[in-house]
């Protein structure tokens, strides 16, 4: 079963998932990865779920037109949007917060609004 390692805020996590697992869908249920992962719409629409690759990217497929069309120069830097990855291997995989300035340089659709305290 793939491992699935999440950096996020300086923590890490980790767990096992099932193949073929979308961690949105995940999320979206209350499983691992949430509430760590930040996501909104799961359609490939916000990139509020983008998150930059650091090992396993040579086992995902070439990014989609929604991956193209939200993340443009940014897939150079390794990120991908979790909402359009289905896992079938291990992967490591590091997000960060959204800011002002990553809000700055984001395709539009990409909200700056910090996340919700807990």
């Amino acid at each position: 079963m793939p491992v699935v390692t999440l950096h996020k805020n300086g923590q890490i996590y980790r767990d096992e998932v099932q193949p073929k697992t979308n961690l949105v869908v995940r999320a979206g249920i209350r499983q691992f990865p949430y509430p760590h992962l930040q996501y909104e719409c799961g359609m490939g629409k916000c990139a509020k779920c983008a998150c930059k690759v650091l090992r396993g990217a040579e086992h995902l497929p070439p990014p989609n037109w929604k991956e193209k069309k939200q993340l443009g120069p940014r897939l150079e830097e390794g990120y991908r949007l979790a909402c359009q990855l289905w896992l079938e291997h291990d992967i490591e995989l590091q997000q960060e917060p959204l800011t002002a300035a990553t809000a700055a340089v984001a395709p539009r659709g990409v909200h700056s609004a910090p996340p919700p305290s807990a």
